[in-house]
């Protein structure tokens, strides 16, 4: 690939320059509402299905999950009304309306695991400004998911922080 034609990189963006432009994306919160199935799956059905079965993707209202055999899946099949009426019950926003079980080739991904809070470098020595914090509260306050929102929080204090070490 040549890079004859493209102008060269002046500055990469900073992490908050993208977030902030990714956010402001109209359609974006109504996405991430659609989604949450993603969040509460393993609760939904638990540690032992949650290991045979993903959810894949949602398309028109249909959450398609993914099953490594062919057993689980005659099982999901059974009691894929109890699971559809959990998830809406766990995620109404999201506009979930069926389920289709797909059979995969490969054992299952592993679920996401629950992020431990990660010790930041001295950067936990820095103290933020009320208006840096205010400006962070003002950037992620129009997210409706309560975790998404936490860790975009810690995220921009991350990044103002760190920005503040390197301006010193």
């Amino acid at each position: 690939m040549s890079t004859g034609k493209r102008p060269p990189l002046k500055q990469a963006q900073s992490v908050n320059t993208l977030l902030k432009e990714m956010l402001g994306k109209p359609g974006l919160g109504e996405q991430l509402t659609r989604h949450q199935a993603w969040l509460v799956w393993d609760k939904i059905v638990g540690k032992q299905i949650a290991a045979r079965a993903r959810p894949l993707r949602l398309r028109r209202g249909v959450l398609e999950i993914a099953v490594d055999h062919p057993v689980w899946m005659q099982q999901l099949q059974m009691m894929k009304t109890q699971i559809l009426a959990k998830i809406q019950e766990q995620t109404p926003k999201a506009g979930i309306t069926d389920l289709y079980l797909r059979k995969t080739g490969h054992s299952m991904p592993p679920a996401p695991a629950a992020t431990a809070p990660t010790k930041a470098p001295p950067l936990e020595d820095i103290e933020l400004s009320a208006a840096e914090r205010s400006h962070i509260d003002h950037l992620v306050k129009h997210i409706n998911h309560p975790e998404l929102r936490q860790e975009l929080r810690r995220l921009f204090c991350l990044q103002a922080k760190l920005q503040r070490k390197r301006d010193s």
